[in-house]
């Protein structure tokens, strides 16, 4: 895959035409078809065929149609007038890992395995884990001392901690690898760690689920003088006192356990802290390391190696890894904010992309990037470190390093299929959507109004970037836009396992959680746990289920979707959709499958303490977290959205079509392993 011809635009201009307002573009017909091609062609001379996805997580057909309709969106809105714009089906539950992994297989969660973003094995309902992929135990070990070595050679084969992708079935790009055709995917949600290419045509760089070097999704640190003298771990983030002597204050960050201990501990860098008032600044030491910042500025990627200690015997190990820092102030409280730690992608501890030489070939000519599965650090602002100016300056960062990446991608395109992958749609419109005039939970109309604004001036972003590419490669190439899933409001919340416990289902009623010690599974018939799934605590499934298979689950699964249909906030129903997993998925991969799904009216949500299986005193309360959007509702009422540059040949189009679509557009047969079909004709 050669880079492109010094006809492409240089990285000034490319950035240029993405932030500034562009030129109209034209459409032109080729052989009667009505193509969308656009107005200059840029492309190499390779002769292969050229099909170029470009997936924008959370993209909202509704706001979209607003748009293009008022002429704030105008390239896709030529996509559109050539017959290539759909609302696209989304999966059942509307959530991205489920949603990407419909995509990725062509089917449903039957086939992925992926029904939420949070999963338990039946026999240890009080261990939830990630869905998509899973961190397993290790195994052995050769004791020294205070060490625990793994041997992983015959006759020992110990095995060291790992995480497996739990994503089943058959990716639609091993077809094409089969076939000979070259895939590139940047930012691929659903498929950390990565699936292997078995004929060596495929590449792909990790996104959603790639962890940081904690090995969480990302976990920022925080040292402020106002912090809690005792360090306070919080969901995404940690906070740390910091004390200044002279103006001088000494910090640790932490790195990855050492699994190599008997007991593992955190591995530390070490770094001092000068600041100055008087310039309203500080100095950041690190070894021969210095970072100068003025309060309210970022630093660029820092690099970050952490030591391992290991027995005498064995040659020193490090673990590297890259972060920002942001200084917000320096006085009166001095307040610092470190981003989660990400893997280098110039050497990474682990793979995160395939072949593990991609991302490091990738980061060698552009510099490093975030790593991590979710880049812009919602959790910094639902726990107050960022306000929502702050929030945006770091999304930004995000969106910013995304269009240079963008820009390597096509530069090094000639043929088969390139995928690139854009959160900022999503993880913004969480915060910042607010789509009607009802009342804000949390902001005014006025700032509720202005935030939406700044949605809106994303999306244009994107089409800018859209209009890029298809002058680039209109003529020579299928393009595909999509996104898994749209948008709504998220204004009151449901408990799933509150109203349970309301109904006798689930006991005894001062239960704090369906994790707690003092839960009573010998009297509980259903427990929630997940956004979406509902769970029969099923006798020869679940480790102490009571509820007899066959007519007495049949009973209580009617007695269940009937009551939660029933339920109303004053005159609003709040669940449009009860679904049984047996009806709606099929395929061999139902091992984990909830037995019920509940679909929500847009508005409503299940609430944060749901997704863990915590109860509340009330079933419904309002959703007071800057998180004031959402799209885990009924799939009927978050569609994503289909633009493409030759006609839509169906109406309504789902996610799991656009892997067969692809298949056939290289002349390939959809597989039995796929429910979709080709919508492109």
């Amino acid at each position: 895959m050669a880079e492109l011809n010094n006809k492409t635009l240089s990285r000034r201009s490319f950035l240029k035409r993405t932030v500034a307002i562009g030129a109209g573009v034209s459409v032109a017909g080729a052989a009667g078809a009505g193509l969308y091609l656009g107005s200059v062609n840029r492309v190499s001379r390779a002769a292969g065929k050229k099909v170029i996805i470009i997936g924008i997580d959370g993209m909202d057909p509704r706001l979209s149609e607003q748009m293009m309709n008022d002429g704030q969106l105008p390239y896709l809105a030529k996509m559109r007038a050539a017959g290539g714009f759909r609302p696209l089906g989304t999966s059942i539950p509307p959530q991205s890992p489920v949603a990407w992994a419909n995509f990725i297989n062509g089917a449903g969660p039957g086939s992925h395995g992926i029904f939420d973003f949070i999963h338990r094995h039946p026999e240890k309902p009080q261990a939830p884990f990630f869905s998509a992929a899973e961190t397993v135990a290790g195994e052995g070990g050769w004791e020294v001392g205070e060490f625990k070595i793994p041997l992983d050679f015959w006759p020992f084969r110990h095995q060291p901690p790992r995480t497996e992708l739990r994503r089943q079935g058959i990716p639609f790009w091993d077809y094409l690898d089969e076939a000979g055709v070259p895939s590139t995917f940047y930012d691929l949600p659903s498929n950390y760690p990565p699936s292997p290419s078995k004929c060596g045509h495929h590449r792909c760089i990790c996104g959603m689920g790639t962890p940081d070097v904690l090995g969480s999704y990302g976990t920022y640190q925080y040292f402020a003088e106002d912090n809690p003298p005792e360090p306070v771990h919080e969901g995404g983030g940690k906070r740390f006192p910091l004390r200044f002597v002279n103006d001088t204050a000494q910090i640790k960050l932490l790195g990855p356990e050492n699994n190599l201990l008997r007991k593992p501990e955190s591995t530390l860098v070490e770094l001092t802290i000068h600041r100055d008032t008087a310039a309203n600044a500080a100095v950041i030491e690190m070894g021969q390391k210095r970072i100068v910042l003025k309060a309210g500025q970022w630093s660029r990627w820092v690099d970050l190696t952490f030591e391992l200690r290991t027995p005498w015997f064995l040659p020193g190990r490090s673990v590297r890894g890259i972060a920002r820092f942001y200084l917000q102030e320096v006085a009166p409280n001095f307040r610092l904010y470190v981003s989660p730690i990400n893997i280098d992608p110039r050497a990474p501890a682990v793979s995160i992309s395939e072949p593990s030489s991609f991302v490091t070939d990738v980061a060698r000519k552009i510099g490093p990037f975030y790593t991590t599965g979710f880049q812009e650090d919602h959790k910094a602002r639902t726990n107050k470190i960022f306000n929502d100016q702050e929030f945006i300056q770091q999304a930004t960062l995000v969106l910013e390093e995304r269009f240079r990446l963008l820009e390597y991608a096509i530069q090094n395109y000639d043929d088969g299929l390139l995928f690139f992958y854009f959160s900022s749609s999503d993880l913004q419109s969480h915060m910042f959507w607010w789509s009607d005039h009802e009342p804000h939970p949390s902001r005014s109309p006025e700032e509720a109004a202005f935030y939406f604004n700044h949605i809106k001036r994303l999306y244009q972003q994107l089409d800018r970037v859209i209009g890029d590419i298809i002058d680039r490669y209109g003529s020579v190439a299928t393009i595909i836009v999509m996104s898994d899933h749209g948008f709504a409001n998220f204004g009151w919340q449901f408990n799933l396992n509150s109203w349970l416990r309301d109904f006798g289902y689930l006991n005894p009623v001062e239960c704090p959680s369906i994790l707690s010690e003092i839960m009573d599974w010998s009297r509980t018939k259903a427990y929630g746990l997940g956004i979406n799934g509902l769970y029969l605590n099923l006798k020869g499934r679940e480790r102490e289920g009571i509820v007899e298979p066959g007519a007495e689950a049949e009973e209580l699964i009617e007695a269940l979707t009937q009551g939660l249909l029933r339920v109303r906030w004053g005159d609003q129903p709040v669940i449009r959709n009860v679904y049984r997993a047996s009806e709606v998925y099929r395929g061999e991969a139902m091992a984990l499958a909830p037995d019920l799904i509940i679909g929500y009216h847009r508005g409503f949500r299940a609430s944060w303490a749901t997704c863990l299986g915590d109860l509340e005193a009330d079933a419904i309360s309002p959703n007071l977290e800057a998180w004031s959007a959402d799209h885990c509702a009924d799939a009927l009422e978050v569609p994503g959205v289909l633009w493409c540059n030759q006609p839509i040949r169906s109406d309504n189009p789902s996610l799991v079509d656009i892997a067969p679509s692809i298949l056939a557009l290289y002349g390939l047969p959809t597989p039995p392993t796929m429910t979709g079909r080709n919508v492109l004709g």
